[in-house]
């Protein structure tokens, strides 16, 4: 991998460039297609990935075969079946390509030799798995205690950038409505309707 996409990803951190060779060494640059599966639900996780360009979302399908989007992830964000990764557990969820994207794939073998020969990792991803967290617990709150309207404005203002580019029923399945809904909601949205 190249020394340019590693400082990319860990701009928060100084690295020397010995270092920077580690961890060239034990990340790998995956190109992948617009609607390819990286994590099946049921199945072994070994990897997280991060977004150096493209869309991912995690989603899990219900009982009755629903889908419901639980996150999309952006450029400079990291995607995983979390539960499965950190303990070994099969995937509750699926991570899917919306985009063609280019992403940096780190293994659970590799992220704990890494944390061994560049100990600046684990505060780096404490950080980040913290700002997930909290992330999280503000969707939560929303999706219990927003209306429908609120919850696409919220998604609009995280998600700004590719909020023209998905399907209209990933967004709807985000934010717990149809696309009916959907649609009326971006019509008052349109039209100024409080």
């Amino acid at each position: 991998m190249e020394k340019s996409s590693i400082h990319n990803i860990f701009k928060e951190i100084d690295l020397s460039d010995e270092k920077i060779e580690v961890l060239a060494n034990h990340l790998t640059k995956v190109n992948c297609k617009k609607g390819e599966l990286l994590v099946r639900q049921g199945e072994s996780v070994s990897n997280k990935y991060f977004i150096y360009s493209g869309c991912l979302r995690s989603f899990f399908i219900d009982e009755q075969g629903k889908e419901h989007t639980l996150q999309f992830a952006i450029k400079d964000w990291w995607i995983s079946d979390y539960p499965g990764y950190f303990q070994g557990r099969k995937a509750i969820m699926n991570i899917e390509c919306i985009q063609d994207s280019v992403l940096i794939k780190m293994t659970k073998n590799n992220r704990d030799v890494l944390f061994n020969h560049v100990p600046q990792l684990e505060s780096f991803f404490r950080l980040k798995f913290e700002n997930t967290i909290a992330s999280f617990q503000k969707r939560t709150i929303a999706s219990l205690s927003y209306s429908a309207k609120e919850k696409y404005i919220q998604f609009v203002n995280t998600y700004a950038e590719i909020e023209q580019n998905v399907r209209n029923y990933h967004i709807a399945s985000y934010l717990g409505i149809t696309k009916e809904s959907l649609s009326r909601i971006r019509k008052e949205i349109a039209k100024g309707d409080s």
